[in-house]
């Protein structure tokens, strides 16, 4: 497919997830994004194991493709003054510049908003923080555990009062959310310079993600004067509900139409029974009498395993699900069929299969394409600057470049 971003530069100074993910979204549909590296060190997400546990597949990082496919890398010591040159030299022919460096160590090295528009007045130039750049906390580090998980409420809204410890967040879960905010925030600043010739500064947050994922809770507790998470509420729909199966499992109703739903899900249970009980006659009776419908659904679902009912409801063209494992997830065939996992040929002969990016356009998606080894491209980016080999050769031995 043609890619949306096509002749779209973007320059990409920035560690961990959050903003390269957002950089491998834009990767994705066409745009050439160069990622800047330390020539020694790399990307501390390479290395990850102090974090937690990062599996690899004969020594390639799955993080690393995850996040960074489809990129090109240069090693560059941006902190050299010919490192910081020849940033600013790629920084002149791009669009886009996305870091997640924090305010000091933007100023420190000379890359913040008004050195990089000196040498390119048009560039949009993308920051992404932990809490976000007002404030008296602006600058404030963090991850998306603290900012996005603890800090935002989401961590304590999802953990069960008297729990032993915080329900624990999943990999990357703030940073993949934030990541899109990036991207669309990178999509609406090129429409915008395209259509009045306006370069914009975009802020994503970790902080303000969080608070946007879940400002229901949010905006329901400011209304209630409370913590919404924390109120007790009785099930008024007992067909929005979920039920655990004999063999263990779940399954999650959500049938909001209650009175559309209500007979043939009976039915389908093999309890026409409950469709006449005076009980249950409809959406305010099931309300009014809610435990004791609950009870009955429960007691009904009981009864069978989960691939009892898969097959009973699977004619049933309702909102239901089952609540699937992740083996069961790669193995799903709407998953499948639309091609949100794919496999991606790895230099080394190895298929690494990677998540796409939940957007396609003109029923068609992108070949994703492997994350680059560090520092991988750097010849050839500096051989499209118009530097030679002489001078190459002489910015390795200073350490400016890998």
């Amino acid at each position: 497919m043609d890619g949306i971003f096509d002749g779209i530069r973007v320059l990409e100074v920035a560690t961990w997830t959050f903003v390269p993910a957002a950089a491998a979204v834009l990767a994705d549909f066409g745009a050439d994004v160069v990622k800047v590296e330390h020539p020694l060190r790399g990307d501390p997400q390479r290395g990850l194991s102090t974090g937690g546990y990062a599996p690899s597949m004969g020594g390639i990082s799955i993080t690393m493709e995850q996040t960074n496919r489809g990129k090109r890398s240069v090693g560059l010591d941006i902190s050299k003054p010919e490192g910081r040159a020849l940033l600013l030299e790629m920084a002149a022919r791009c669009d886009v510049f996305m870091t997640s460096f924090l305010p000091g160590n933007r100023a420190k090295l000379g890359i913040d908003v008004d050195d990089l528009r000196a040498v390119n007045p048009g560039i949009i130039y993308v920051r992404a923080d932990a809490v976000g750049p007002e404030g008296p906390e602006s600058g404030k580090p963090g991850y998306d555990m603290s900012a996005f998980w603890a800090r935002s409420g989401i961590a304590h809204a999802l953990t069960e009062e008297g729990a032993d410890r915080p329900t624990r967040q999943r990999p990357g879960f703030g940073d993949k959310t934030g990541a899109m905010n990036l991207a669309f925030g990178v999509a609406a600043a090129l429409y915008r310079r395209a259509t009045t010739g306006t370069p914009s500064e975009v802020d994503v947050s970790l902080l303000g993600t969080a608070l946007w994922v879940n400002s229901s809770d949010v905006v329901y507790s400011k209304a209630i004067g409370g913590d919404f998470s924390r109120r007790e509420v009785k099930v008024p729909n007992p067909i929005s509900h979920v039920y655990r199966t004999g063999d263990g499992r779940w399954i999650a109703l959500l049938m909001l139409e209650s009175d559309r739903w209500w007979a043939p899900l009976c039915r389908h249970l093999g309890r026409p029974d409950l469709v006449d009980d005076p009980r249950f006659a409809g959406a305010a009776e099931r309300n009014a009498n809610s435990a004791e419908c609950v009870a009955e659904l429960t007691a009904t679902f009981a009864a069978g395993t989960l691939a009892e009912w898969r097959e009973r409801l699977a004619p049933l063209s309702a909102p239901w699900e089952a609540m699937q494992t992740l083996p069961e997830v790669l193995d799903d065939p709407q998953v499948t069929a639309n091609g949100y996992v794919t496999d991606v040929k790895h230099p080394s002969g190895q298929d690494i299969t990677l998540v796409r990016a939940p957007v396609r356009f003109d029923g068609r998606q992108p070949e994703l394409r492997p994350a680059p080894e560090a520092a991988a491209h750097t010849e050839e980016v500096l051989l499209e600057l118009g530097h030679d080999w002489a001078e190459i050769g002489r910015l390795k031995e200073s350490g400016a470049i890998a």
